[in-house]
């Protein structure tokens, strides 16, 4: 498929604060989860395997697009990628996630972690940008990122958990070690970022997706200075930036005062909760996604909610609180996109009071 003449840019303007002709979506975990053609691949391919053909990788990546209408395509790869490269033996484990055999567990074993070369380490994550950039799409690509304490604790805890323990603990006890780790990995997540934007990822999601496990002091103790540090280094490259994780409304707030573009909210707090506590820039969010498995009427009425509340703002952007899981039905969100499209445009055009 060859780039479309005509760019959509709806995406971009919204995360910008700019007036659009509808409100753009775009799904969290739209690229495979629940398309059946994915699945087909996954018969044959790991994710990892996917991740490291560029061709293959990029047709994972552009196919919600093609089948959805979505304004905005994000990157098929998961935030385990760049870790390898500074010398973390991660692998991806089916029905499982994320397994790290040799888990962090003193000063030491952080300061054996290197640095990532993305053009020597990741060369596939960067031609599959390139590809879909100069050839294969007409809508802007999201690139993205783990931050460092939900890469930490897949790091400490060995893989996926439930309360991180061990994680927090390790925080507590041995704060100069877990300042060197945050240290360590804002370093690799900045530069592995600039390499997405500079292959021509035209917007960047950090996804802190088990920072809500903390509470706000803590945030602000062990975490907010290393994420401000994060994202003062990647505004200079002047593209968006989203901000996310899962039941993390308590540090919604504090993502509003780090220089980001759009704060990314889950369905736990309000587009208008979060309007009243001040928060002024872009939101996205945040349909439920198990509301997908809900009857049309339920999906069509909770949508319109989120809209009416998003809507009173051009600085809006139309998402799911977390992202798709498989039993979602690829036409749902075909439908959906297009019920969001068709009445954010009439709103707009003042046909919907």
């Amino acid at each position: 498929m060859s780039k479309r003449e005509t760019f959509n840019e709806t995406f971009l303007k919204a995360a910008r604060g700019e007036k659009t002709d509808h409100t753009p979506v775009w799904y969290m975990r739209q690229a495979g989860r629940s398309q059946p053609e994915y699945r087909k691949l996954k018969e044959k391919y790991g994710l990892f395997d996917i991740t490291h053909q560029p061709e293959l990788c990029a047709y994972v990546t552009r196919l919600p697009v093609e089948q959805y209408g979505v304004d905005a395509a994000i990157l098929y790869k998961d935030i385990m990628t760049p870790l390898p490269s500074i010398g973390v033996d991660v692998e991806i484990k089916n029905g499982i996630g994320p397994v790290i055999d040799q888990p962090i567990r003193s000063l030491a074993d952080i300061e054996k972690l290197g640095q990532i070369d993305p053009e020597q380490d990741v060369p596939y994550v960067l031609e599959t940008i390139k590809l879909l950039v100069n050839e294969q799409l007409n809508v802007p690509l999201i690139g993205f990122s783990g931050a460092p304490f939900t890469l930490a604790s897949y790091m400490i805890e060995g893989g996926p958990s439930k309360n991180y323990n061990k994680t927090k603990a390790f925080m507590y006890s041995m704060p100069d070690a877990w300042n060197l780790l945050m240290s360590k990995l804002a370093d690799m997540v900045i530069v592995y970022v600039k390499a997405q934007i500079k292959a021509g990822a035209k917007a960047i999601q950090i996804f802190d997706s088990w920072v809500g496990a903390l509470n706000q002091t803590d945030y602000r103790t062990y975490i907010k200075p290393v994420m401000n540090r994060i994202f003062s280094e990647l505004a200079e490259e002047n593209v968006p930036l989203i901000m996310f994780g899962v039941g993390a409304s308590h540090l919604a707030g504090d993502w509003h005062d780090l220089p980001l573009d759009v704060v990314g909210l889950d369905w736990r707090l309000s587009i208008n909760e979060a309007r009243s506590k001040g928060i002024t820039k872009t939101v996205q969010g945040n349909l439920d996604p198990s509301i997908l498995l809900a009857p049309w009427e339920v999906i069509e009425k909770k949508t319109t909610e989120i809209l009416d509340q998003g809507m009173k703002s051009d600085s809006f952007i139309f998402n799911l609180g977390h992202g798709v899981f498989p039993d979602v039905s690829p036409e749902v969100l075909k439908k959906l996109t297009a019920f969001v499209h068709k009445y954010s445009q009439n709103k707009k055009m003042g046909q919907y009071s």
